[in-house]
């Protein structure tokens, strides 16, 4: 099972720092997600990072930096949209409709799909399925290794979507509250929780 982490919506002083140490602590995969924001910040974030930790990082907008600095990957935030013209490298998709999946996991390498629980960073974001949808939707073999459950997220929550047969979970909220961005210079009780969650995994 594999563990993604989303970042904060939005930038933050220590969020360099922080991601960092995260892939020294083990972080494979990491989305670049800041809607709504200029590319020339994305950059500089990019460029406070190590370039050894670039093949880990996917992003979720301006998609030009994912060949400007050697990126993973792109994703697109739904199951309908096209890939950018002429573009041949590896994407991701989001998806909160089980009728699209199966058609979605075929056009990418894995699928977000999305609000499976109450999310901890959005409170608008509400859980989409109920407890039998997901039950059913992983009998009918459409949740898989291609799958990964986002919304929710936590230690009491990896389990259960574990047993449904989830290839992955992504983690924003649960692990970006456990940091005041406003407050906070230290950032060890997050760190503590990444290893509590990569032990779950």
């Amino acid at each position: 099972m594999k563990l993604v982490l989303m970042t904060k919506p939005s930038f933050f002083v220590e969020e360099d720092k922080i991601i960092a140490t995260l892939f020294n602590e083990g972080l494979d995969n990491l989305h670049l997600y800041k809607p709504q924001s200029a590319p020339i910040y994305s950059e500089r974030l990019l460029t406070l990072l190590p370039d050894d930790y670039y093949r880990k990082i996917t992003v979720h907008d301006h998609y030009y930096l994912k060949n400007e600095y050697g990126l993973y990957g792109i994703h697109l935030n739904d199951p309908d949209m096209p890939l950018p013209d002429g573009y041949k490298g590896k994407f991701s998709r989001s998806c909160m409709d089980l009728s699209k999946l199966k058609m979605a996991k075929k056009k990418a390498e894995y699928v977000f799909l999305r609000n499976i629980f109450q999310s901890q960073s959005d409170p608008q974001a509400e859980a989409t399925f109920t407890q039998q949808q997901l039950e059913d939707a992983a009998a009918d073999g459409l949740i898989d290794k291609h799958v990964y459950a986002l919304g929710g997220m936590n230690l009491d929550t990896i389990k259960y979507v574990k047993d449904l047969g989830f290839g992955g979970v992504v983690i924003c909220g649960d692990l970006w509250n456990r940091f005041d961005i406003h407050q906070q210079q230290d950032y060890k009780e997050l760190l503590h929780h990444f290893e509590r969650l990569r032990k779950m995994i």
